[in-house]
Order: C-alpha cells, then structure tokens, then sequence
C-alpha cells in the first residue's frame, strides 16, 4: 500500500513546547477534529494512519497526524513505551489546537493505534470534556492501566479478527470502561490490517463514529 501526497493532505505545522512535527489537513466546513497517535516504531508518515485521515477528511473531518517524540526522545525505546509520556504530548497537541484561530472551536477525537490507543484513552482520562470521542485501531487499550475507568467520551475499539492476542486484551479493556463503548471486530484481519479491504473497513468505521460524536461545530466555540 503506498501513500500518496495527497493522503497526506495538509499543511506542515510545529506542535507545543518541544515542536514536534505535523500534518494539519482541514476540509471545507469542517466540523470536527481527529487527532492521531501513532504506535511505537511509527510517525506522521505512517501509511495506515494516513489512509484513515485521508478518509476521515473526505467525511469533513480535520486532521491532525504529529510526532508524538522528537527524534532524539524516539532513540531510546523506552519512551516509545511510555504511555504517560505520550498522553501528555496528546494534551500538548489538543492545547495547541485551543490556541489556533482557524480550529480552536471543534470538538476534538483522538485515534490511536497500538501503544498510541493507550495514550489516547488515558489522555481521554485527564481530559473529561475536551475529548469527544476516542477510536483504537488494533490498540493496546490495555496499557492504560487504572485510566481505563476514568474514560467518559464514547469509545469504539476496533480489532482484527485474527489479532486473537489483542482481541482478548480489548475484550478485557472494554469490561473495565465504564463509558459508553464499543467493540468492533473486522473478520479475517491480522493486527496491521493488511488484508484486502480490511484497513478501510477501520477508515469507514472510525469516520462514522467520529462524525456520530463530533458533530458540527456551532454551539462549541
């Protein structure tokens, strides 16, 4: 799979404190606002990542895809690991987003993968009421620990089916939310969704959920 230029739709900006590099895609009339946490191992680039903005901006969805580490931070595995770590670059990003004129009204969603889920879901935590909604694709929702029932936005949690490993981790994370949350299991898939049509199967799921929960911006400025 191969990404294009325009996948990867969007201005380049510098986020927070320790300027880490994103994309910041905006559509016509957009009404929400998806940001991305990346797994450990990848970044802004990631191809999966941006195939589901791509989608999402289709739907008039924002997008923000940025590094949560600093290439120097991403050096020592340990921080790659580190979901408190992640979850505090995750509220840098949405206080960024506060700050910025053309944005600074719309609800905001996170989409996290992998570790990244785990970083969304407990930044969800220490944000009740400016996250609106929170997508895991093939997450670790599990790493959040204690975060996990302090979670108050909808949730959907999306696994491959054939992630049996990672399924049972869900599972077990969706038993311990106590928000409105769901599960939703794409047949056949592995863990990177490299299966044909599997990884847009995640992209429709992830924009119909986002766009049932972000809605339109009046009324939030």
């Amino acid at each position: 799979m191969e990404t294009t230029d325009n996948d990867r739709a969007g201005d380049t900006v510098l986020i927070g404190p320790n300027q880490l590099e994103g994309f910041l895609g905006i559509p016509e009339n957009a009404r929400g606002l998806v940001i991305f946490a990346h797994g450990a191992g990848s970044s802004r680039f990631s191809t999966r990542n941006n195939l589901v903005a791509a989608t999402l901006r289709s739907k008039g969805l924002a997008t923000l895809l940025f590094d949560l580490l600093s290439e120097r931070e991403a050096a020592d595995r340990r921080n790659v690991f580190d979901v408190a770590l992640l979850s505090e670059r995750l509220i840098e990003a949405m206080h960024w987003v506060r700050a910025q004129g053309t944005i600074r009204h719309l609800p905001i969603g996170l989409f996290g993968s992998s570790t990244g889920a785990a970083a969304a879901l407990a930044a969800a935590a220490r944000m009740p009421g400016q996250v609106s909604a929170v997508v895991s694709r093939g997450g670790r929702p599990d790493l959040a620990g204690p975060a996990l029932g302090a979670v108050r936005c909808p949730t959907l949690l999306i696994v491959g089916g054939a992630d049996l490993q990672v399924l049972q981790l869900n599972e077990e994370a969706l038993e311990a939310m106590s928000c409105e949350k769901r599960l939703t299991i794409v047949p056949g898939a592995t863990h990177l969704f490299e299966e044909k049509g599997a990884l847009e199967s995640v992209a429709e799921d992830a924009a119909v959920f986002f766009s049932d929960h972000l809605g339109p911006p009046e009324g939030r400025r």
